[in-house]
């Protein structure tokens, strides 16, 4: 009998910009697979960038930036009680004051996320280069963090409809603007440092996380409990500075 012909595997069919935004949704194992091929990134930023000033318009018009940080300084009792003990004029002028950083910075916030994402991606290929030898490029790490990030716009979109619906304004923030976590229901100013611990706990940031894990065997040979524990590891690790620090300045 003659022997029998072996077929080489088939790579993969490169994805379309188009089709690894969806992807990452519904199917997103392909499109990280597709990131060890090009580690274009500017895709999801562009709509992260879209997303983010439509977010920070809406709120600038049903909210006011006067109500955003009037809601911000009151989260913080600390903050809250040196406006309280400062003269009417003096406390009117920190406030313009606080008005005007707070919307200069929301307008501008999604300049930082890609250096946001650049941090993440440096410490995610610090950790798995040198504590599991790990054969991954930043510009890939960088790409994933990317992707990874879109399913947090589902967030500001959700924030965004229910503002444009009428539910008020009494109490928003930038920081949790919609009920998709516990800590939406606790008293920040009363508990600051349980507020941040359940806070973290987001429906969204979950799932970038996964998503995160499940890029990082896509696109190395590490596998999947490694890359979980690594990314849940490094999340916990935020988490507890994020409580100490509340607990600290609130």
């Amino acid at each position: 009998m003659a022997p029998a012909e072996v077929v080489p595997p088939q790579e993969l069919a490169p994805l379309s910009e188009g089709q690894r935004l969806i992807d990452v949704f519904f199917a997103p194992s392909k499109t990280f697979a597709d990131l060890r091929r090009s580690a274009s990134w500017w895709a999801p930023f562009l709509i992260t960038a879209i997303v983010s000033l439509l977010f920070v318009y809406t709120v600038d018009q049903k909210v006011g930036f006067r109500k955003v940080a009037k809601n911000q300084i009151q989260s913080q009792p600390k903050q809250a009680e040196r406006f309280e003990n400062m003269p009417a004029d003096q406390r009117e002028k920190a406030m313009q004051t606080q008005v005007k950083a707070t919307k200069i910075f929301s307008y501008c916030f999604f300049v930082f996320i890609p250096i946001w994402y650049a941090l993440v991606s440096a410490v995610l290929l610090v950790t798995l280069k040198f504590g599991f030898s790990a054969d991954v490029k930043f510009k890939t790490l960088f790409a994933l963090t990317n992707y990874s990030g879109l399913v947090g716009l589902l967030k500001s979109v959700l924030a965004i409809v229910s503002l444009l619906a009428g539910v008020s304004s009494d109490g928003f923030t930038f920081q949790n603007p919609v009920a998709t976590n516990p800590g939406y229901f606790v008293d920040r100013a009363a508990h600051p440092a349980l507020a941040s611990f359940l806070t973290s706990f987001d429906i969204f940031v979950i799932w970038t996380l996964v998503l995160a894990a499940i890029g990082i065997t896509c696109i190395s040979k590490v596998k999947k409990g490694t890359a979980f524990a690594v990314v849940f590891g490094w999340f916990g690790v935020v988490v507890l500075v994020g409580v100490a620090f509340a607990a600290a300045f609130s």
